[in-house]
């Protein structure tokens, strides 16, 4: 058989469902043959965004592979596989490739040097007898240690070569886990036994490690308040009485709260990064992390104490312990009386915003409705960026993991559309649904046509207020001289001439009828979108603001 066929056989017994494409690839046909069903986006950014949403749905469980084309396909992924980078998502991408000869002759681009920067592993298939080899070590790098996107080229010679089959004998990749060592488990006990206030900082890894259900037991043991990070809103049930909520560039009451009560924070499955769309951890607070990459123990902050291994297999190692030392759970009733006050406080302030009758619609009345109207166990949810991140991640209540797909640490406009489909494909029972501006709409909107097209029936939300909302102030000058703020379109128009349901609305009581609406749509197999035109209200409680505001009371 062909050298690509090759490959198609071993993405099939690897158990590929979707083989998300761009056209011009020959591995698209020959996955095809054998069942593998390609979805073909419009655009490579998009492609990715929608693998990412898949495997980000299916906390990696399911095997994610792309492919495009050489030159130009892998060219235009550069920026999609940064963003799959940043949160860490383990993806695998097959570009195609040219032959050796062609190998370091400008102007033909080599793309393992660039992507190794945004890669996990970085390599090419070099001869036809290295398939089996090359394919196993992407595999293995996709399921063990740290997750993270994988780049695999598969240049033409090979592709196009014969290949013995009695050469290709291939075994599954197993996922491979390792605990942790048993006296840091012992240390780490001992810090939160002897804590009087200890909270739980869950992220990204949490989920990827499938431990919610050690993260609610440890909470519970320790009557811990658990806050998220914004990648890993919804590993913990945000109706829960320990919940403090989520935060990111903005946060939560009842997690500010927790942030400045704690005496020691157990970092759960998070690198503990710095950037501006993590809330930072006050000084003067002890802090022990649990991670399974070595890179991220101490890299934002010193820490006290830390575990290398599972998130999973160390949560349940560290329960064990706790128990063996004297942990028995018993109730503190002032701990989730504090976090409910808060949590009622933080509503109070917020509340005129979340059901404002004004028009133009304020955009926090329509994540109100949105999570007032839909049932949030069967609903995922996610975001774009700027705005709609914002007004989103601590209004919205996720109370089943993975029912919100939040990101971030790149912040590249289009990416909830794409995360979105992705999701639906992976859970195609359950409502789908992506808000975003009409900014990040101009970015990636004629998507929607691929949703049509491909069947994935999703419910896109854009926020339209005609600007770039919360960037007038990055170009004072600019906006009020030339407007170069200001935006147009009717994107009702745009989505029904690709093919969806699509309705404007304009006043605060439709809202909820239109998603009603929307939404039944969507249980009849088709793609909706409701522009909703909103006015720019780029106020929303950053978390310095919320801590410094929230430190004098104590």
């Amino acid at each position: 058989m062909k050298g690509v066929d090759a490959v198609a056989k071993i993405l099939k017994q690897e158990g590929v469902e979707y083989l998300f494409a761009y056209p011009n690839n020959s591995l698209i046909d020959s996955a095809a043959a054998l069942g593998i069903r390609p979805i073909i986006a419009r655009g490579e950014k998009t492609l990715i965004n929608i693998a990412d949403g898949y495997c980000r749905a299916t906390n990696g469980t399911k095997p994610t592979v792309l492919c495009v084309q050489e030159g130009p396909g892998i060219e235009n992924a550069f920026g999609g596989m940064a963003q799959a980078f940043a949160d860490s998502i383990p993806v695998l991408i097959i570009p195609g490739g040219p032959e050796p000869a062609r190998h370091f002759s400008p102007t033909n681009f080599d793309p393992i040097p660039p992507f190794q920067h945004i890669t996990k592993w970085s390599a090419r298939i070099s001869t036809p007898g290295r398939v089996t080899e090359m394919l196993r070590r992407a595999f293995t790098h996709l399921r063990a240690g740290p997750p993270g996107p994988v780049l695999l080229e598969l240049p033409r010679d090979v592709a196009g070569a014969e290949i013995d089959e009695k050469d290709l004998a291939y075994s599954p990749v197993k996922s491979l886990r390792s605990a942790g060592d048993p006296s840091d488990v012992a240390d780490v006990a001992a810090r939160a036994l002897a804590a009087a206030r200890p909270m739980i900082l869950a992220g990204h890894g949490v989920l990827w490690a499938q431990a919610w259900d050690e993260l609610r037991e440890l909470a519970e043991l320790l009557q811990a308040p658990v806050m998220t990070t914004m990648a890993a809103k919804s590993v913990f049930p945000e109706n829960h009485p320990l919940s403090a909520g989520t935060g990111g560039l903005t946060l939560a009451g009842g997690a500010a709260h927790s942030l400045l009560r704690t005496d020691l924070v157990i970092a759960l499955g998070t690198g503990l990064s710095k950037s501006g769309f993590v809330t930072p951890i006050p000084p003067g607070r002890a802090i022990v992390q649990i991670t399974n990459n070595e890179r991220d123990i101490g890299k934002g902050y010193a820490v006290d104490a830390a575990i290398l291994g599972d998130v999973k297999l160390v949560a349940r190692q560290l329960i064990d312990e706790l128990r063996r030392g004297g942990a028995r759970g018993a109730a503190k009733p002032e701990v989730a009386a504090g976090l409910r006050e808060a949590h009622e406080e933080y509503l109070k302030e917020w509340i005129p915003r979340l059901t404002s009758e004004d028009t133009p619609i304020n955009p926090y009345r329509v994540v109100w409705d949105i999570n007032r109207t839909v049932d949030r166990a069967t609903t995922v949810i996610t975001h774009d960026s700027g705005n709609p991140r914002d007004q989103t991640l601590t209004f919205y209540e996720a109370v089943t993991p993975r029912g919100y797909l939040g990101w971030g640490k790149s912040t590249q406009l289009g990416t909830g559309l794409g995360l979105v489909m992705g999701a639906k494909l992976a859970f195609p029972e359950k409502l789908c649904i992506n808000i975003m501006g009409d900014l990040a709409f101009g970015t990636a909107g004629m998507e929607i046509e691929t949703a049509v097209r491909e069947r994935i029936p999703t419910l896109t939300v854009i926020l339209n207020n005609s600007r770039m909302g919360g960037y007038g102030h990055h170009m004072p000058r600019a906006s009020e001289r030339y407007q170069s703020n200001m935006l147009s379109g009717n994107y009702t128009r745009v989505a029904e001439g690709l093919g969806a349901w699509a309705q404007r609305v304009e006043k605060p009581g439709d809202v909820v009828p239109a998603l009603r609406r929307a939404i039944e749509q969507t249980r009849q197999g088709r793609v909706a979108l409701l522009e909703v035109i909103t006015a720019e209200d780029p106020v929303y409680p950053r978390s310095a603001d919320l801590l410094k505001a929230t430190a004098a009371a104590y």
